[in-house]
This record gives C-alpha cells, structure tokens and sequence, in this order.
C-alpha cells in the first residue's frame, strides 16, 4: 500500500494526471494569465466588444456562444449581436427569421450564409433569437468588395444608390500605413508576384469592409447598450481595422478586443502574439478544426 501511494504520488507531480487545457486566457498588455470570469469582468464597461476569430476553430465559436451568454448579467446593459458574415443586405432575411416570419431554410438559401454556419454560427443567431436580441448583418455585400478589389474605390461610385445603402459612406479615407494593411500587401506580393495583384485595391477592398462594419455598429449602437460583435481577427488586429474607423467615427467608445491564436504550447504566450487585442485566447494548433 505504502509504494502504490508513492508512486501515484510520482504521477501526480510529474503531470501524468493533468488535464490538456483547451484554452488559455491572456491580458493582451502584459501576457498575464489570466481565466474567463475575470475577462468578463473587463468586459463589464465595453460598448462595443470584438471577439476575432479563427474561422475554422470550434473552440473559438464555443468561446463566443459562452461570452454572448454572459454578457446581458455580466454588463447590466441590452446586448446587439452583429458579425462579418452576413452582409448588409441580407439584413432584411435575417431579421424575418429572427422574427419568426421565415423558416432556417429561407435563411441558408437567400442569406449567403457561409459554408460552417451549421457549425459555428447558428448557435449564435439561434442564442439572439430565443432571447429577442438584435442580430445586425455589418458587412459589405462581397460583390461590392471584389469590385473594389478589381478596380479600385472609385468604382463604387457608379452604384445605384440603393446599392450604397448597403456600405459606409463614400468617400473614405485609406491609412495604407497601418500595419495590418501593409501586412496585407506583404501576402499579396508574396503569394502573387509584384505584377500580378494591385496591392493598393487589395487593401481598399479591405478597408471597405472594415469601414462599413464599423459604420453600422456605430448605426445600430445605442444608449444603454453593448455591441458585441464577430469578425475574423485580422479586421480588429492591433486595434486597426474596424476599430480604427469605429473610433474615428466616435472616439468617445469604450472598446475591448479579443482576439484568438493559435500555438503549439499554450502554458505562455508567444512574444509575436502579444499585444494584438486587449485579451488574447491561445488555443493549441491541433484543436479540432470544423472546415
């Protein structure tokens, strides 16, 4: 008896018996350890909160349900859900289902919904909708942003102007100097070749999106409320993106981003992911992937 005490004590001590964690939390500042309770409790005097996802990570969406859940006790304020992956114009669809009007398979059919939704979305609008929340379609229809891709911002001029009812307002300015749009235009020449891509459209197409979901956040946003809103995380990286043309819109916002990366060992996070978002969620590399 005595050496079977011993050596399950070894096996404990050694680790044999620790749990694989799925996740850890991170302060973005300082890289600090930190769990979900207390980064809730950080969320507490947001207006707008940006969760910046992986878009394939299970746990990334399970995380997000599990924030959206929390946020009506944690923030004492009504919550407005909108994400990057319905588009302006399908506003009107999304809002008859939510409403009861429309069947889900209304929605998957006229609404662009992606690929995972099933997956990794739904349990989000479904949330918003048994709860009577707010779902707000934020971004640009895609085939506006592959015009700007193609030919550049001027050509969103020639719209009609219904079609522009659907995207921020024109004119907008561009920082080509932020360092997430000379990422961008670093991958770009990288994968393509100098002759082959115009890196300037690339980031305009980009900066389109970033610029209209921070339009109708700030549309949709009211007194009393908190936005809480999904994107993947290159559009909040760095507090750029989105949060640079939220900001510039309305400076006076208190915004938190969250943001998620991948790594081999989670026990600390790495130096390049520090500081990309207020929290920073390290998942390990080879989390179940749902696409």
């Amino acid at each position: 008896m005595k050496y079977s005490l011993f050596f399950i004590l070894l096996l404990f001590l050694s680790g044999g018996n620790r749990p694989k964690p799925a996740y850890q939390i991170f302060t973005g500042d300082k890289a600090k350890h930190t769990d979900f309770d207390k980064m809730m409790k950080g969320l507490k005097d947001a207006d707008v909160i940006f969760f910046g996802e992986s878009h394939n990570n299970s746990i990334c969406h399970w995380l997000q349900l599990q924030v959206l859940k929390s946020l009506g006790e944690t923030t004492g304020k009504d919550v407005i859900v909108g994400a990057e992956m319905f588009e302006a114009d399908d506003q009107l669809v999304l809002n008859e289902y939510l409403n009861d009007i429309i069947k889900e398979e209304h929605l998957k059919k006229e609404a662009k919904v992606w690929d995972n939704y099933k997956t990794d979305y739904a349990p989000l609008v479904e949330y918003a909708k048994a709860n009577e929340l707010p779902f707000i379609a934020t971004n640009i229809p895609r085939r506006y942003a592959n015009l700007v891709a193609r030919n550049g911002l001027e050509s969103l001029n020639d719209l009609d102007e219904k079609a522009k009812e659907y995207m921020v307002a024109l004119p907008i300015e561009v920082d080509h100097e932020l360092s997430s749009y000379q990422e961008i235009a670093g991958m770009m020449v990288g994968h393509m070749g100098h002759g082959n891509v115009d890196t300037e459209n690339m980031v305009n197409s980009q900066a389109i999106k970033d610029a209209t979901m921070a339009y109708f956040i700030h549309r949709n946003l009211s007194d009393g409320s908190v936005f809480f809103h999904i994107n993947g995380s290159f559009h909040t990286k760095n507090h750029e993106g989105i949060v640079y043309y939220l900001q510039k819109s309305k400076p006076e916002l208190r915004v938190v981003t969250i943001t998620v990366v991948d790594q081999d060992d989670i026990s600390e996070l790495m130096k390049d992911n520090q500081g990309l978002a207020d929290y920073v969620i390290a998942i390990p590399s080879d989390m179940t992937k749902t696409y």
